[in-house]
């Protein structure tokens, strides 16, 4: 019996609005010290700029593109599946997929990407009139128990724009303009973080996006794909089959905080500097933005 025959996805995956915000978070604080283990995605309406000016290396140009999107748009969806140490998922739900207030009228967004969500069954009639405050989520997550906590591992698969939305909803504040400082943040807010992209440079040939890395895997998709309560889920449910069968122990110290595409997770950084246009030292001041094309 496949995955996702055997859990059912309404059973697994629970769509939170506004009117259950309350109640579903209270389910998850009651949760979390026995399935520690968060895995967590986001939907967001895409890359709408690109920065303007001189940049240190192919990070800093990532991490800028990344800051100017993220301080630009809103988040969609949020995704947190959990499980224990071995990969044991709660019984009943085991991911809360988080909507939030978006308004498709009002505000910004690449056409492309909310095409897709569109065709992957989100509702944006119902993220307008039934979607959560953004402001609110984050006062209810910083007193949720599962950030600010050594205890808690967070699972993510190529997660820049992810934590980067997740950051911005925790302080209320636009991004900090230097990469190290969003590091900082990142490590204080989620101290023990995993990107499964980052891991799968350690798995021989493995490669490709979250969907390939699951067929590879053999592992079944519960709920439709480019949602980010299944997707999410499918990132815990990759992790630990990566870890059974590639680590026998993850070194923290090696493979733990690196985001892939940004800082120590950037590919090929020496090749950036011959390959373009950028000059490498960074020029003072705030960094311009054109709309992206």
């Amino acid at each position: 019996m496949g995955m996702a025959t055997q859990f059912g996805t309404k059973s697994r995956i629970r769509d939170v609005w506004a009117d259950n915000l309350d109640e579903e978070m209270g389910l998850i604080r009651s949760l979390v010290e026995e399935y520690p283990y968060i895995s967590m995605d986001t939907e967001f309406p895409g890359v709408v700029a690109r920065p303007v000016g001189s940049f240190r290396s192919s990070d800093d140009y990532q991490y800028q593109t990344l800051r100017c999107n993220v301080d630009l748009l809103k988040i969609i969806q949020l995704g947190l599946s959990f499980s224990d140490a071995d990969g044991n998922l709660p019984s009943g739900c085991c991911s809360w997929q988080f909507n939030f207030s978006f308004n498709l009228n009002e505000d910004m967004y690449a056409q492309d990407s909310i095409d897709l969500l569109r065709q992957s069954g989100l509702d944006f009639k119902k993220h307008e009139d039934r979607g959560i405050d953004v402001e609110y989520f984050g006062e209810l997550l910083m007193t949720s128990g599962i950030v600010l906590n050594e205890d808690i591992r967070w699972i993510s698969f190529h997660s820049g724009y992810d934590f980067g939305y997740l950051i911005k909803l925790l302080t209320a504040k636009a991004l900090p303009a230097e990469e190290t400082e969003f590091f900082d943040l990142l490590h204080m807010y989620f101290p023990c973080v995993y990107d499964v992209k980052y891991l799968m440079k350690f798995c021989g040939n493995m490669g490709g996006g979250l969907n390939k890395l699951a067929q590879s895997l053999e592992i079944e998709r519960i709920g439709p794909c480019h949602q980010a309560g299944s997707d999410s889920l499918l990132t815990s449910l990759t992790f630990f089959e990566l870890r059974r069968r590639f680590f026998e122990t993850i070194d923290e110290s090696k493979y733990m905080g690196i985001l892939y595409g940004l800082g120590f997770g950037v590919q090929n950084s020496a090749n950036f500097y011959s390959n373009s246009n950028f000059s490498q030292p960074l020029g003072t001041g705030p960094v311009s933005v054109e709309a992206s094309s």
